[in-house]
Parts: structure tokens; C-alpha cells; sequence
């Protein structure tokens, strides 16, 4: 049981999600200004992705992060900014006939490129998605290699960042592991275990369990699931030892028929720790915990 857990609300993701919800933030206002509701509502970290303003397609253009980012500085909101480092690694196949050429939405980029937002903004956490994997959709695969994430990783040290491992499976833990022996990830640790996400590890007790009984003494976790698990994993994850993550990347619905705000999902999040006698912790606090520095 984690008797003091943070909430890090994840505002957008990169998922069609804009396409089902309304509000979804889109431009790099709306962004900003769900980075700064979700804090207000008890959010230690919003996690950030960016979106083409005019399709709402997932973006990785380094002038709009920095918008977000300087927004949300320029509000004084004091929340840590966590910034993806995933996007950059999307292979698109052809069909299983023609597998060649690549498809449209192949976007297979250096590591410099999956990082030039990172090394020039400096935010506090950026996300490290620690594996290759296919997702749900047709023929996109995930494409992180072993030689991708260590040359991402000395980057990430490199520029005094604390990295978030995504985990989505076994053996993205293994891998996690791994860099952390080799020296490219510093302690203390912060790990995100990815569940319910097809097909990674699914939101089901014997998965998580496996995946906890892996992590190494003294790494920081995360725990969280998508749809309409992600609510009862707040309580599922500070039971393993974890910390929470809830935001519309994941989920839009409060409840059935009830389109959710990132806000109001942190709202709830924040409600039922508060109902397990769980302390919801500060942006001062986390940074404590992690031995991170606040950047403004």
C-alpha cells in the first residue's frame, strides 16, 4: 500500500480520441490550459503530447511544445511538466500482401529529432517508451529498438532530465533493466506500467502482479489503464505500492453517457484517494522524492 501518492493526469495523448470527445485539447492553448485545470484539481505532473492545431493529428513539432511550455510557465502554475518522447518511432506497413513500401504515417525519426523539444525546452520528466510493440491498430507497429532507447537515454541524462519508462509488456521491463545497468538511467528510477493496452499487458490482477514481482527494489512506479478501467486503477495502484495516472489520453468518459474533462478526472482520482485515507502529494513533493529540480 502507498500511503502518499502523486496524480499525473496525461491531457491528450495521440490517439484519435479528439475525434470522439470534444474536449480533448487540440491547439497548444487548449493544451496548456488542461495542463493548469488538471493541476488546480490536485495533478503533481501533466503529462504532454502536441497536435496539429488544425487536424488534431498527432505532432511532434518542437515550436509547439514550446508554446505549451510557455504558457504553462507563464501562468505560475506550479506543476511538473512531463513531455513525450514517443512520437518518432510509428511504422506503417502496407498490408500483409505488400508489406513494402512503408505506409502513410510511417514517422521514423533520430534520436536528436525525438528529443530536440526535450533538450531545448528542459522539462523535469520525459517519457521513454521502453520497447517495440504492436497496438490495435491494422499494421502500425510502436518501433523502439534496444539501440534507439540507449542513444535516447544518454541523451535524456545528458540534458539533467528525469526519464519516464513506459512499460507495456514483460519484456519492456527487462529492457528497462537493462539500461539501468548499463548506467544510461539514473536512480531513483521512475517507471509507468502500461495496462489494458492491446496488445501489451492487460488490466487484469495475474498481469499486473507479474509485472511488480519485476520491478527492482526501490524503483518508483506508476500504474494505470485505459477506458473504463482507468478510474478503478487509482485504487489498484497505490494498493500495489504505486503512484496514479488518469487524463483524457486514456479515457473520456467520467461514467457512463458522462464525457469526462481532464479536470474532473483528476477530481475523482484525487476523491477516492482521499475516501483510502491516501495522502495526494504536491509538485514540491514529487521532486523531493524523484531528486529533480524545478526548471522555472
Amino acid at each position: 500500500m502507498n500511503w502518499n501518492a502523486f496524480i499525473t493526469c496525461a491531457v491528450t495523448g495521440s490517439g484519435q480520441s479528439h475525434l470522439r470527445s470534444d474536449r480533448v485539447p487540440v491547439t497548444p492553448a487548449q493544451i496548456a490550459a488542461a495542463c493548469v485545470e488538471a493541476a488546480g484539481a490536485g495533478a503533481a505532473v501533466a503529462h504532454v503530447h502536441v497536435r496539429d492545431p488544425e487536424t488534431g493529428a498527432p505532432a511532434r513539432d518542437p515550436k509547439l511544445y514550446r508554446e505549451v511550455v510557455a504558457r504553462v510557465r507563464d501562468s505560475g502554475t506550479d506543476v511538473i511538466l512531463n513531455l513525450t518522447a514517443g512520437m518518432g518511432g510509428d511504422l506503417m506497413l502496407g498490408p500483409p500482401e505488400a508489406p513494402l513500401p512503408l505506409g502513410a504515417g510511417t514517422d521514423m525519426a533520430s534520436a536528436a529529432e525525438r528529443l530536440a523539444h526535450v533538450e531545448e525546452l528542459l522539462p523535469e520528466i520525459c517519457t521513454l517508451d521502453c520497447g517495440t510493440m504492436n497496438f490495435a491498430e491494422a499494421d502500425y507497429v510502436m518501433t523502439n529498438t534496444p539501440g534507439m532507447l540507449r542513444a535516447m537515454a544518454r541523451r535524456i541524462r545528458a540534458a539533467g532530465v528525469k526519464p519516464e519508462i513506459e512499460v507495456f509488456d514483460l519484456g519492456h521491463l527487462w529492457l528497462a533493466r537493462t539500461l539501468v545497468e548499463e548506467g544510461l538511467i539514473d536512480d531513483p528510477v521512475l517507471v509507468q506500467l502500461c495496462m489494458g493496452i492491446p496488445y501489451g499487458a492487460p488490466a487484469e490482477l495475474p498481469a499486473l502482479n507479474a509485472m511488480l514481482a519485476q520491478l527492482p527494489k526501490g524503483w518508483i512506479h506508476s500504474a494505470f489503464s485505459i477506458g473504463r478501467m482507468q478510474l478503478p486503477y487509482v485504487a489498484q495502484s497505490v494498493l500495489s505500492g504505486g503512484h496514479v495516472r488518469v487524463g483524457l489520453e486514456d479515457n473520456i468518459w467520467l461514467s457512463r453517457g458522462v464525457p469526462a474533462t481532464n479536470g474532473a478526472l483528476v477530481e475523482r482520482a484525487a476523491t477516492m484517494l482521499s475516501a483510502m485515507n491516501v495522502g495526494v502529494m504536491g509538485p514540491s513533493e514529487v521532486r523531493e522524492m524523484l531528486k529533480i529540480q524545478k526548471r522555472w
